[in-house]
């Protein structure tokens, strides 16, 4: 794929984030990728957990190695035209200096944007100390100033997932930092309650601001952009949509010998002629 073609997504990705709300899906194959692309998306976001669960393994810090989940982002990356944000988890690191080497390993998949975390993955301290945390996303940003400068830097800050005593101003104090040494999206998953989504734009204001909804809160997309929200993703919940369903299918038959989780289910002419070269 030519560089061209990269340039080009990143620019799209870009302007995405200028003004208005759009929603980013998770796929997290090549097939749920091209896809999403057909539904009329926009921008597409990898998804760790899901790629994980399709390997049957956890969604943990370093039971999916950064190479093979580099794998599944360039698979991605090149089975749709769309710009591609790779969710990059922790940076696959815990020192800024192999942060930023790994990040321009990632930019070298062709993404669009990529997001770095603060989640330690030690239970026993989940957030890296504020300073740490905030070299790491400094050691990002320079990796990709001096590698693709078009690519967008989302920051996350882990406070709501890993349960915080105040995750909601730690939160903004942790992003606000984030902001000031060049993260370009700012991003809390966890956060649901209207009056809080709406503070941390309003706290986090210019920098936009990217919504996780994985579970319904009784908001639409048009609630969300009218708070202000500029990007929407559903992390691992098509994935775990598609598992629900093949559960419920397989449990009928195993405990009750019954094929009725089947109805309803796409023909297979349908996906079939969707995936053939000729369409």
């Amino acid at each position: 794929m030519s560089d061209s073609n990269f340039i080009a997504r990143r620019e799209a990705f870009r302007k995405l984030h200028r003004s208005g709300c759009f929603v980013i899906p998770n796929p997290w194959d090549p097939g749920s990728a091209r896809y999403l692309q057909h539904l009329g998306f926009k921008a597409l976001a990898t998804t760790s957990a899901g790629f994980a669960f399709s390997r049957g393994l956890p969604d943990e810090g370093g039971v999916v190695s950064r190479d093979a989940m580099l794998g599944n982002i360039a698979e991605i990356t090149a089975a749709t035209d769309l710009p591609v944000n790779a969710d990059f988890q922790s940076g696959y690191a815990h020192e800024a200096e192999t942060v930023g080497g790994n990040v321009r390993l990632c930019i070298s998949t062709g993404v669009a944007g990529l997001s770095i975390e603060d989640n330690t993955g030690d239970r026993a301290k989940p957030l890296y100390e504020l300073r740490l945390a905030v070299e790491r996303i400094k050691a990002a940003r320079s990796a990709i100033d001096s590698t693709e400068p078009g690519v967008l830097l989302t920051a996350r800050a882990e406070c709501y997932l890993v349960g915080h005593a105040d995750p909601f101003k730690e939160s903004i104090r942790r992003l606000q930092a984030y902001a000031e040494v060049g993260a370009d999206v700012l991003y809390a998953p966890g956060v649901c309650q209207r009056e809080e989504i709406q503070t941390i734009v309003t706290e986090l204001a210019p920098k936009p601001v990217n919504i996780l909804v994985s579970n319904n809160i009784g908001l639409k997309v048009a609630d969300l952009a009218d708070m202000g929200v500029r990007r929407i993703s559903v992390g691992s919940s098509l994935a775990r949509t598609a598992w629900t369903g093949f559960i419920r299918a397989a449990e009928l038959i195993a405990k009750e010998g019954s094929f009725s989780g089947f109805d309803g289910t796409v023909p297979f002419a349908e996906l079939n002629n969707f995936f053939s070269p000729a369409q």
